[in-house]
């Protein structure tokens, strides 16, 4: 197998540069448009670096739910989850940060990229409250960089032709996984059956 060593080599591989649209469209702070696929938005993914390696976690809410604090700041409510809080521990000690937007229907992804800190203040939590329960902490992003991403990877992977979706019937079930990773000891299907409900009642 043949790899790429050097920036060299790897420049050449793509050459020529990227046209002067894929560098324009970087912004520092927010722009009118950018706040749009922001605001849209029902779904991002969470990239995070610390000791043990790199993360990327899936976060969504109803469409907005990365809020805009000013044009320099991104505010995410760290919803209910696993507790395992990979995320999280890497934000206390490295804020290096990135959320990825999906927008559905939309080709368009936008990157915001940037320095992140975890924040518990009472009245910026109770802000991010549904239902009347309040996130246990909000990730706040200093925005470095912004950019909207180009629709090819969305049209390739026809992500969002229903035509193409996947029954879940022929994937494995979280409580199989469990199983067969545990030998029948956590999971079977009286975790996936109960797990619905479980959901339901620990959304927020």
């Amino acid at each position: 197998m043949t790899y790429l060593t050097s920036l060299e080599q790897l420049e050449a591989l793509y050459a020529p540069a990227p046209a002067a649209a894929t560098i324009v469209k970087v912004a520092p702070t927010m722009t009118p448009h950018y706040r749009r696929l922001v605001q849209a938005s029902p779904f991002a993914a969470l990239a995070t670096i610390g000791p043990e390696g790199i993360d990327c976690s899936p976060r969504g809410d109803q469409p907005g739910f990365v809020r805009i604090h000013d044009d320099c700041t991104l505010m995410m409510p760290d919803r209910r989850g696993n507790n395992r809080i990979d995320s999280l521990r890497n934000i206390v000690r490295d804020p290096r940060c990135a959320f990825l937007f999906l927008l559905p229907g939309s080709g368009t992804t936008f990157r915001a990229n940037g320095r992140a800190r975890l924040s518990t203040d009472p009245a910026l939590l109770d802000s991010f409250a549904v239902d009347g329960k309040p996130p246990r902490s909000v990730i706040v992003l200093a925005i470095d960089e912004l950019y909207f991403q180009c629709a090819r990877a969305i049209i390739r992977s026809e992500l969002w032709n229903p035509a193409r979706h996947i029954d879940p019937a022929t994937l494995p079930t979280p409580g199989e996984m469990l199983a067969g990773m545990t030998d029948n000891q956590v999971g079977g299907e009286s975790y996936d059956q109960a797990w619905p409900e479980r959901a339901r009642q620990t959304m927020w």
